[in-house]
């Protein structure tokens, strides 16, 4: 009998004999679980600042404001974001890094404006245009395969009227605007361009779907360890 109440005794545990002390330790459990978590969640997320911090100094992006929501607005934005790529294929050098790129837009403002001036006229609107080179804040936006996280960007920023409709933009430096929404294909040149100025890292982040807020931890805790 003793040897049975014995076995019993130990079968029972804390969380029978003393459930005070056992409600304590789940909840030191849990609260360290969650101490855990939000260190992961903090590293994760300082890792990929740090990333878009550095993505922003190698691109510029593109973005056109449409005067207001309506149909025929947003078409005019399409067209003259047509436009303006097509005079900045024919006319901007190949050769130019991102910092030579912003410079020459910022000498080509006024012809930007021109652009986009005659597009409006001739579609029969008389909206002014504005065009300038801006730091603006972005979402994360995906264009076809690669994924930018959202975070303060230079931009050439066209805007259209009052500048009150959804918007559109790709990344202009380098070239990964795409107009085809249907087939999603980033050009590989400027993809190449790209992956030369980031890291091995901080290149398949942007190129995969993975949730690399957990994987940066870990790769961040593993360089630490080297050092």
């Amino acid at each position: 009998m003793e040897e049975y109440r014995a076995d019993r005794y130990k079968t029972e545990g804390i969380g029978s004999r003393n459930p005070e002390r056992y409600m304590i330790l789940v909840l030191s459990l849990l609260l360290a679980a969650l101490v855990t978590w939000f260190v992961m969640w903090r590293s994760g997320m300082a890792a990929e600042g740090r990333m878009q911090e550095h993505l922003a100094e190698e691109v510029l992006r593109f973005h056109i404001l449409a005067n207001s929501d309506s149909e025929e607005d947003q078409t005019l934005k399409l067209t003259v974001r047509d436009g303006i790529l097509d005079f900045l294929e024919g006319e901007m050098p190949e050769t130019l890094d991102v910092r030579e790129t912003v410079r020459w837009i910022r000498r080509h403002a006024d012809e930007l404006e021109d652009v986009g001036r005659e597009i409006v006229s001739k579609e029969g609107y008389d909206y002014p245009v504005h065009a300038a080179v801006t730091t603006c804040w972005f979402p994360d936006r995906t264009y076809g395969d690669m994924t930018f996280p959202a975070g303060n960007y230079e931009a050439l920023r066209i805007e259209l009227g009052d500048a009150k409709g959804h918007n559109w933009w790709c990344v202009l430096y380098p070239s990964l605007c795409f107009l085809d929404a249907a087939n999603a294909v980033v050009p590989e040149e400027g993809k190449q361009k790209l992956q030369n100025v980031l890291t091995e890292e901080e290149y398949a982040q942007i190129t995969t779907e993975t949730d690399f807020r957990i994987k940066w931890y870990f790769l961040e805790r593993g360089k630490d360890k080297k050092q």
